[in-house]
């Protein structure tokens, strides 16, 4: 009998490896390998629109996947959106608190990203990275135990929603002030040069940080030591209620970098997303940084606390779904060379459907932090650190 999905991500919660793909497969009694396919058959695709490029040659439009990428590329985004939603649900039901990005709508540019990495690779982002979180190979359990604050979280409940981490896989957060992670991301690709690693480092990025002098000081210092940086602007067009075009007097961020190359992307077409981040990951390692522009879109507004329908129209929101959605251009894929049936991709969804609120009924039961945890993860551990109370002449304690 073949393993259910749920028994293959419990799995991947105690290995902190994400599940097979094959038992995936057979646990949504889908057969790639029936009919014309096998799962190494080579399907070509054309991106959906050309790469628009600076001071580089621009890629191929034509990309290579297989029909086991594209239905790996549809149950990951599926699973990203209906993670998302299951977070807007828990944060108006006050399970979530703080703040709260979602990332439903950008889901091809992570797993894009994602299939032309590995995991020696580094990523780093801003406070939008729950599903750059779970596409690294974190688990749906490790996401909504640290969105409600328990301690089975990937940051034991004392990060929250903008501050998640996966060392392990190359997964360095998760920043809440807006730009700073990328001179930290330039830093990694530091470290990557230095111990000769033949890897790279993306520095995620959004439109509304794009203006930040900190992400030219670290660009200026990547380009100067042909540093493996790969600098990822997510432009999803509103830097909170701000469009791009009133806070940019140049809103072309792929030519931003000036003496760096750039490309800019369909942040929407997971295909061109792989392309183009396969192509800066080559560039990257001869000959330094590269700046990559996604055009992508969020579906719902900046954070939990914006309608995100005040500075723009509903039809606008509407019109991106229906004509740019990053699934259903998959969803079209698959269809059209017969790889699955639409009932067969239904009972996937309805799997990832049920593998999320297993999770939030797991994470429900999880236990908060203990309070002693306030001071762990500060300072050096075992560094003697002393504690005093509010008059500085009460010792409370030395520090963890």
């Amino acid at each position: 009998m073949a393993p259910s999905l749920s028994k293959l991500l419990r799995t991947a919660a105690t290995t902190a490896k994400p599940p097979s793909w094959n038992g995936l497969r057979a646990a949504c009694t889908r057969s790639i390998s029936s009919e014309s396919y096998s799962d190494k058959t080579t399907i070509t695709v054309e991106t959906n629109l050309p790469f628009t490029t600076h001071q580089c040659e621009p890629p191929s439009r034509i990309v290579e996947t297989t029909p086991a990428e594209l239905m790996k590329f549809y149950a990951d985004m599926f699973t990203m959106r209906r993670m998302e939603i299951a977070a807007d649900s828990l944060y108006k039901s006050k399970l979530i608190r703080g703040f709260c990005h979602l990332y439903d709508g950008q889901e091809a540019v992570c797993t894009g990203m994602e299939a032309a990495l590995t995991r020696k690779d580094c990523i780093i982002t801003a406070y939008r990275d729950h599903c750059l979180f779970y596409g690294r190979g974190g688990t749906l359990l490790e996401v909504f135990a640290e969105l409600m604050g328990r301690k089975d979280g990937c940051s034991h409940g004392k990060g929250g929603s903008m501050h998640f981490y996966k060392k392990e896989n190359g997964f360095y957060g998760g920043h809440g002030i807006v730009g700073a992670q990328v001179p930290l991301g330039c830093g990694l690709a530091f470290a990557q040069k230095y111990s000769k690693a033949e890897a790279v480092t993306f520095a995620l990025y959004g439109d509304g940080a794009a203006n930040q002098g900190q992400l030219f000081e670290a660009l200026n210092m990547s380009a100067l030591w042909n540093l493996p940086a790969v600098l990822v602007c997510e432009n999803n067009h509103y830097g909170m209620g701000t469009a791009e075009w009133r806070a940019a007097k140049s809103p072309a961020y792929y030519k931003r970098g000036d003496y760096a190359p750039g490309l800019k992307v369909d942040g929407m077409d997971v295909f061109a997303v792989k392309q183009a981040a396969k192509f800066a990951k080559e560039h990257a390692l001869k000959n330094g940084p590269i700046i990559l522009e996604m055009d992508t879109y969020r579906y719902h507004g900046h954070s939990m606390s914006d309608p995100g329908s005040t500075y723009r129209t509903r039809d606008e929101i509407s019109g991106v779904r229906q004509e740019r959605d990053p699934i259903e251009r998959v969803r079209k894929l698959v269809l059209a060379h017969n790889i699955a049936t639409p009932a067969e991709l239904k009972d996937i969804e309805k799997e990832a459907k049920k593998e999320v609120d297993d999770a939030i009924a797991l994470a429900k039961e999880c236990s908060l932090p203990d309070s002693s945890e306030l001071f762990s993860h500060v300072y050096v551990k075992g560094f003697g650190t002393e504690a005093f109370g509010a008059d500085r002449k009460e010792l409370k304690g030395l520090l963890p």
